[in-house]
Order: C-alpha cells, then sequence, then structure tokens
C-alpha cells in the first residue's frame, strides 16, 4: 500500500511523494485519510512563495515544526479513520473517525492525545473546517462583539463566512460582509448577513452607513474584522472606522506589505488595532479558557452552522496542483477546496 504526500517544492510548484505506508510506533496509531482543506490564506502564501523564511511553521503543532523553506509538507485540516493502533491497548480506537491537525498525506501516524474523535453527529464534510471554525471563534473572542453593534467583515473566504455565521446569531444591528467575489457573498447571505458589498463602490462609506444606521450622530462601524488577507484591506477597514472603532485583524500576510493611511482620521479617532491567531488565547480570557474550551465550543458550532455546504471543489491529492492553480486564478470560483483520498 503506498502513501502519498504532498510536498510545497518551490513557488507556485508542488510535488506528491509517493512512499510505502508507515507502520505506527508503540503509542502511535495509523490514519487513513479522507478529507483535507485547503487553506486560501496561510496555504497560498507557502504556494505563492510569500513567507518570511526561517520563520517556525508552528511551534504548538508537532506534526508541523521546522521553519518555512522548501521543500515544505503543510496542510493542517485532516479528517481520516484510524486503521492501525501500534499496540493492543489503543485497539479501541480502530474504526473510528478523527480530525488531525497534519499536513496533506494519505495516510500518516500520530499519537493518540494529538487526534480528535469526531462527534457522532458531525459529518467529514463538516468536521474538515475544525480548524478554521477553531480561528473564527477565536477572532470572535478577540473582538467580543456586543449586542446592538454594527460589525463589518472585510473578506469572505472560509474564515470570514465563518465568523459571519457566527456573529449572524448575536443580537447586533448589522452584519456587512464585503468581498469582490459574488459566489462569497451569496455565502454571507445564506448565513445571515445584513448587507453585502463588493468593496469597489465609490461611495462604500456612505452606503454602509445606511445599512449601519445611526447611533448618537454616528454611522460607522463599531467592530471590524479583516480577514481578506489582503493589507490594502486595512486602508478600507480604516475609511470606515469610527471613534474608538474596534478593528481585529486575522489576516497573516506573510512578505506582503502596503502603505496604510494613518495620517487621516485614525489618529484622532483612536482606532483600536487587535492581531489576533488562534495558536494562543488573549491574556484577558486565560483565566477561564483553555485551547481544549474553545475547541469543544467550535465542535459545538460546527453543529449549528453546518458549513460543510461551503466546499465547492473537490480534488483528488494526485491532482493538488490543479487545485492550487485553480484558487490562485479563479477565486471568483472557489470557496472551500479540498482534497479527497480514495
Amino acid at each position: 500500500m503506498n502513501q502519498y504526500r504532498l510536498i510545497f517544492e518551490k513557488p507556485r510548484r508542488t510535488t506528491i511523494e509517493r512512499r510505502t505506508v508507515p507502520q505506527p510506533e508503540e503509542n502511535e496509531l495509523l490514519v487513513a485519510n479522507r478529507l483535507s482543506a485547503i487553506s486560501a490564506g496561510t496555504e497560498m502564501l507557502i504556494f505563492g512563495g510569500h513567507f518570511p523564511e526561517q520563520m517556525a511553521v508552528d511551534s504548538k503543532i508537532a506534526s508541523l515544526s521546522g521553519a518555512f523553506r522548501y521543500p515544505l509538507a503543510y496542510g493542517y485540516s485532516s479528517v481520516g479513520e484510524v486503521i492501525a493502533a501500534g499496540k493492543p491497548d489503543n485497539a479501541g480506537w480502530l474504526g473510528r473517525r478523527v480530525f488531525a491537525f497534519h499536513p496533506h498525506a494519505s495516510h500518516f501516524t500520530a499519537a493518540p492525545e494529538s487526534l480528535l474523535p469526531l462527534p457522532d453527529d458531525i459529518s467529514i464534510d463538516d468536521a474538515v473546517f475544525l480548524a478554521s471554525m477553531e480561528t473564527a471563534v477565536n477572532l470572535l473572542m478577540d473582538g467580543r462583539p456586543l449586542v446592538g453593534e454594527r460589525v463589518v467583515v472585510l473578506g469572505l473566504g472560509t474564515i470570514g463566512l465563518l465568523v459571519t455565521a457566527l456573529l449572524s446569531r448575536f443580537p447586533l444591528a448589522a452584519v456587512i460582509g464585503i468581498d469582490p467575489q459574488q459566489i462569497r457573498r451569496d455565502a454571507a447571505a445564506a448565513f445571515g448577513a445584513t448587507g453585502l458589498f463588493s468593496g469597489e463602490e465609490a461611495d462604500l462609506a456612505v452606503q454602509t452607513a445606511a445599512i449601519m444606521g445611526e447611533s448618537n450622530g454616528d454611522s460607522r462601524a463599531d467592530l471590524i474584522y479583516e480577514v481578506s488577507g489582503k493589507p490594502d484591506a486595512l486602508n478600507v477597514a480604516l475609511a470606515l472606522a469610527g471613534y474608538h472603532t474596534r478593528l481585529v485583524i486575522g489576516s497573516w500576510y506573510g512578505t506582503k506589505s502596503t502603505a496604510i493611511e494613518f495620517g487621516g482620521p485614525f489618529h484622532r479617532n483612536r482606532v483600536s488595532l487587535t492581531s489576533s491567531q488562534v495558536s494562543t488565547i488573549a491574556p484577558e480570557l486565560s483565566a477561564r479558557w483553555t485551547s481544549q474550551r474553545r475547541l469543544q465550543t467550535a465542535w459545538e458550532m460546527l453543529a449549528r452552522c453546518r458549513p460543510g455546504r461551503l466546499i465547492t471543489h473537490r480534488f483528488p491529492i494526485q491532482q493538488a496542483q490543479e487545485a492550487y492553480d485553480l484558487i490562485d486564478r479563479a477565486p471568483h470560483e472557489t470557496i472551500q477546496v479540498v482534497l479527497t483520498y480514495a
């Protein structure tokens, strides 16, 4: 039996390594992958060669140890089935559906404690969004939306759509999504967004203000999430911000940069900028919140939102290059692209 493993070989070029399926060590399990999600954020930065070389890939996940440099195995959202155990004590895992923060591969070994059993009521199509949903939950924790607030989501990729889905469950005055792609705006509407724009409107601030309504003479956003992956979107966010608007930046831009217009109203408006990243929990919440509690919340939100409907394309791992090329050249056609395994 062969193992197929995806490797980022150089900018815009992937390869599939073919090896013998690994055998589990004594305290390991062997997982046959069924589905893995391609991240259109970090993963496409790697595909395009826009990562800072020698920066740690992820110090919190054992399967992603090491630094960003080619050749690189990457990916962090796999759902599969345990098919072998290294010792009899772990035989109870056999046949269980599991989620793993693991690079794209048809088979892989992992310690039991690194695998997350799927709840019985969660399909693999929904479960493959667990990493993205945990990120969305973390973004809401960092933004802390309040009843009656007006919230803008810049970027309606998978993360932005999940943030929109969660926000729509709050008693907010408005949830406005901004993205140039119609397919993503339609998905945001289905998730409950109350206003949608392409971001190319000449009077964007005026149009969003009309939807958000006026409060104490102000019709600006109270809270803005920037999750587009595009540094230029920060200037759009600042144009929509009001006095002490909270701007939560969930994008990782890699080596991309742009000129930010801090010379305008930003300074006097006391706009609050917060970076949000899922590998840690905000210090002020860490007395009660743990990563385990946040992860459990993400599972619960998957059951409520059922994001499997966001999968637009499926490619066998052997055709991974075609999948990345499609995301790169045709964002207007894609939301969530996944790799499949026979």
